[in-house]
């Protein structure tokens, strides 16, 4: 794994979107699961947001919120998120199709089943730019193929007519991040944009959607659950366990003055460089089941550093300064 980088320069005043106490949940024969439980917080104009914890922790549930992509039997339960000064979970569907692929776009984690294997590449670009830039058939195909070109992909002239099986998984992957960049979005959400790449190919892709943005001035929510790869991603950090917000901060607070004992665990757990014969450190336990959630801090069985007031109330986040939060009753120093 490549060193830890952190993300420096001077932060953007304002919040350009902002969610608070957002609570999604699904209903079940057993009973309603909260798959994210009561979160906030919020992404500055041209900064990025890495959100981290273990499969089932609710990243992917978060973006799919803001998305208003959550289907039956799930909903949006609670909660607020102000995009420009619009709460989003208030939207009809018509008005967030709207803003779905023109203000906020979202990269999804595997292109082969978000995108349409019977249409080809440059006609499913091309159907999101006249929809929403409003210009003809012959000045979205000029517009596709100039995003295939600022991707990277090769011969895009080409490329535009092609399948997506008839793509490699990179060349599939910047098709979607050319898909989802070419309205121009304020807002760009990656769900594990590198999942299942060979790390060449993944350095490409992370390097990619940092150029664009710099390019576009975007805010991003990247999500994944590799820490090597969100430290040279993310200006701040947010650690999700079972539903709920661990611990948030900058990544350079988060990184090197991590409290919440989970945060530190996942940290403990990235490869160091020239240690190839030590055995890495792992979390004992598992993720408790979201229908069977320990009451109070939902870590606490997993946890060395849990006390009796643990288990009897959600511990709450708090402020330690600069906007690092951890929510944490016996937090490690």
């Amino acid at each position: 794994m490549a060193p830890i980088r952190f993300r420096w320069g001077m932060r953007a005043l304002e919040d350009l979107i902002s969610i608070k106490n957002l609570r999604t949940t699904f209903e079940t024969k057993l009973g309603p699961i909260h798959a994210v439980d009561d979160i906030s917080y919020s992404i500055k104009k041209s900064k990025t947001l890495g959100i981290v914890g273990e499969s089932g922790c609710g990243k992917s549930v978060t973006s799919l919120s803001l998305m208003g992509l959550i289907d039956p039997p799930g909903r949006v339960s609670q909660g607020v998120a102000q995009f420009q000064g619009t709460d989003l979970l208030k939207l009809s569907e018509s008005e967030l199709q709207q803003i779905r692929g023109r203000k906020i776009a979202m990269i999804f984690q595997e292109p082969m089943t978000a995108l349409n294997p019977v249409l080809t590449i440059g006609h499913q670009i091309d159907e999101q730019i006249i929809r929403h830039l409003k210009v003809s058939k012959a000045e979205a195909k000029e517009k596709s193929i100039e995003m295939l070109n600022r991707v990277g992909i090769p011969s895009p002239a080409q490329r535009y007519a092609a399948y997506p099986h008839q793509l490699s998984g990179g060349m599939r992957q910047r098709a979607m991040i050319a898909m989802a960049l070419s309205c121009d979005p304020e807002f760009l959400i990656a769900d594990e944009p590198t999942t299942a790449l060979d790390v060449t190919i993944q350095a490409q892709i992370l390097e990619l959607i940092q150029n664009l943005q710099e390019q576009m001035g975007m805010a991003v929510q990247f999500i994944t659950h590799d820490l090597g790869v969100i430290s040279q991603m993310a200006d701040d950090i947010m650690v999700m366990y079972a539903g709920q917000v661990c611990e948030i901060g900058s990544a350079k607070e988060v990184f090197n003055h991590p409290r919440h004992p989970y945060t530190k665990a996942l940290i403990r757990s990235i490869p160091k460089l020239g240690s190839t014969h030590q055995k890495l450190p792992t979390i004992e336990g598992q993720v408790p089941s979201l229908l069977n959630k320990p009451t109070g801090c939902p870590f606490r069985n997993r946890c060395k550093n849990a006390v009796s007031e643990c288990a009897i109330q959600r511990p709450p986040l708090v402020d330690l300064a600069c906007g690092h939060k951890v929510a944490c009753y016996n937090m490690e120093d």
